[in-house]
């Protein structure tokens, strides 16, 4: 089976994990202001205790699929029995996990009507078979099915949303979205097993590996959302839930820039290791840390730089508290790019569970511990120190387990000219900020703003962010260039060349 190009497979893994988080963005400064803080606090902690069964059921089934698929790529009548047989069990442990669900929430909760629709979620959730294509390295597909469902249920929020008390049918369209976006993978199935029959299916013999591969998916998707739940059940006013959540889906946007490159390379890792190629494996590894510093340090450095000016233009009035909360989650886009290296490229297609598992679950133990305390006497803010504090926990534990393939020196060297041109871009938008704070330049923004008949401020703002973004971007560029950048002058010499093959021809 031939190989599929990585920068393709990594700009279409990004657009699908992007277009996951950015068309409900896009909604999120109209939600914001129809569906209160209060109302998007609802969602956000109704959504995470449905996600505790959708982890439940799916009992990591997603990774482990994507691992034994990308094993048996050469093997087309393994692949339909390793795919059979997963699907099979997903079906029965999602329905398990729906009748307790039910019994417990759907009977009687608070928010009924929400859990009711969120049930949907559930079924979503046995269908999805995105897995396989991933181990294929197939990611266009998924691209396409994105592309055209979340396009479609963002159209719907804008026309059937409209106040506060709408907020079960934003849960619907969105819960219908992943639903009919699952769904429609399957019309691909008939081209890859056309011909192939499959006999001796066998279930049980995956469950001690799923259950292996399980213990580390739960723990990390329990620590990813333990902080939203964690502020419903300690906080009684519901808008703290919406303020970090508001502010830990600008990070996790910008974490899906950076970490999509961890789902290519998991199919690529694990062929590797199957193979037995331990150079090919170092090298993987090393062109996986190159690029995640390549984008973290900016990234991180540019969202503290415009987030004062961006919350008020983005989320509205009310909001002020996100801008903190941005600031102190910064970190966690160099944090979680590197946990996304070391844990999901590295140490889990090489089968290494326990390590994995070990460096998770500290990290589960240590965010619950400071986030009983940290909550309690600073609500969502607290939270998001948390958060930082154990995600530091976990990185140290799993490069542990990695330093004797990369050395913190060749690390230093790796990231050593991105924090000098992310830090020197830093500067640059603060003087920006500086010069437009100026009393002549920005009477004159406001004048144009009357002119224009527009809020002052939110003017104000929007120039703010563009010119800090363009300059930043710019000098962020020319200091990797002054600075002979390995990565950069490749990347340039490529365009280059498609550039003069296509003049000439």
């Amino acid at each position: 089976m031939a190989k599929k190009s990585i920068a393709k497979n990594y700009i279409y893994n990004m657009v699908y994990q992007v277009l996951t988080l950015i068309l409900p963005l896009i909604t999120t400064p109209y939600l914001s202001r129809v569906l209160g803080a209060e109302g998007n606090g609802i969602y956000s902690y109704t959504y995470a205790i449905v996600t505790y069964f959708i982890l439940f059921g799916s009992l990591g089934v997603a990774l482990y699929g994507q691992r034994e698929i990308a094993y048996a790529q050469e093997y087309p009548e393994k692949r339909k029995k390793i795919f059979i047989e997963i699907v099979i069990f997903r079906f029965i442990t999602i329905l398990i996990a729906t009748v307790f669900y039910f019994f417990l929430f759907v009977k009687g909760a608070e928010y009924q009507i929400y859990y009711q629709i969120l049930m949907l979620e559930l079924v979503a959730a046995a269908f999805d078979i995105s897995w396989f294509f991933q181990g294929l390295e197939e990611f266009k597909k998924t691209v396409i099915r994105n592309v055209l469902v979340r396009i479609c249920s963002v159209s719907l929020v804008f026309l059937l949303v409209k106040t506060r008390e709408d907020l079960a049918k934003f849960t619907l369209i969105y819960s219908l979205a992943d639903f009919i976006g699952n769904l429609s993978l399957w019309l691909y199935l008939p081209k890859y097993f056309k011909g192939i029959k499959i006999e001796n299916i066998n279930v049980k013999q995956h469950l001690p590996h799923i259950v292996l591969l399980f213990i580390p998916q739960i723990a990390n998707q329990i620590y990813k959302i333990l902080d939203t739940t964690m502020i419903g059940w300690l906080i009684t006013d519901k808008s703290e839930t919406g303020y970090y959540e508001q502010g830990h889906k600008v990070i996790r946007l910008l974490l899906t820039v950076v970490n999509s490159l961890g789902v290519v390379m998991i199919p690529r890792m694990a062929n590797a290791f199957a193979n037995n190629d331990k150079k090919q494996i170092k090298s993987y590894m090393k062109m996986s840390f190159n690029f995640t510093f390549f984008l973290s340090f900016p990234i991180m450095f540019g969202i503290v730089s415009i987030s004062r000016n961006f919350v008020p233009v983005f989320f509205g009035a009310g909001y002020d508290k996100v801008t903190s909360i941005i600031y102190i989650l910064s970190p966690m886009v160099l944090l979680m790019g590197l946990a996304n290296v070391l844990g999901t490229q590295y140490l889990l297609p090489l089968k290494k569970q326990k390590e994995y598992t070990f460096s998770v679950t500290i990290g589960v133990i240590v965010n619950f511990i400071l986030n009983y305390i940290l909550i309690t006497l600073y609500q969502s803010i607290g939270a998001a120190i948390a958060t930082v504090l154990s995600q530091i926990v976990v990185d140290v534990l799993q490069y542990n387990h990695v330093k004797k393939e990369v050395t913190l020196k060749e690390l230093f060297n790796l990231c050593s000219k991105y924090i000098i041109s992310a830090i020197a871009m830093f500067a640059l938008c603060f003087g920006v900020k500086c010069i437009l704070n100026i009393n002549i330049i920005s009477q004159n923004i406001f004048d144009l703003a009357t002119n224009m008949k527009l809020n002052k401020e939110y003017l104000f703002n929007i120039v703010s962010i563009i010119l800090q973004v363009g300059v930043g971007a710019i000098t962020y560029i020319v200091m990797l260039i002054a600075l002979k950048d390995e990565y950069v002058y490749k990347f340039i010499d490529r365009v280059k060349s498609r550039f003069f093959k296509k003049k000439i021809v």
